[in-house]
């Protein structure tokens, strides 16, 4: 599995109210979406940094995501070009299921 964070700089005077709207604005783009096991959205009000925390099945289906088009996407979108950083994702505990897992 692979973890991907992408961050964001976003306008001046966006609030996490509007930031949230335009998440949920974006969210559903998400649902099914090929390899993509969860998606977090990120805010923070003080650096002015937006952006997602994602578990991937794998570094191929986020690359197919993360395209030239999606980046530009993203830049339009909030104002700024994203910054991409991956990671390998060997162990995932989830307390919600009390489970422990090594990623595949």
């Amino acid at each position: 599995m692979i973890t991907a964070i992408v961050n964001f700089k976003l306008p001046a005077g966006i609030d996490a109210k509007q930031a949230a709207e335009l998440f949920k604005g974006s969210a559903p783009k998400y649902r099914g979406m090929k390899g993509l096991v969860r998606k977090y959205y990120l805010f923070d009000e003080e650096s002015r940094i937006g952006g997602g925390v994602y578990l991937w099945k794998s570094r191929i289906d986020a690359e197919a995501v993360y395209t030239p088009q999606w980046q530009a996407y993203i830049a339009e979108r909030y104002g700024a070009p994203p910054d991409i950083r991956y990671f390998e994702t060997a162990v995932i505990v989830d307390n919600e299921s009390d489970r422990i897992d090594e990623a595949a």
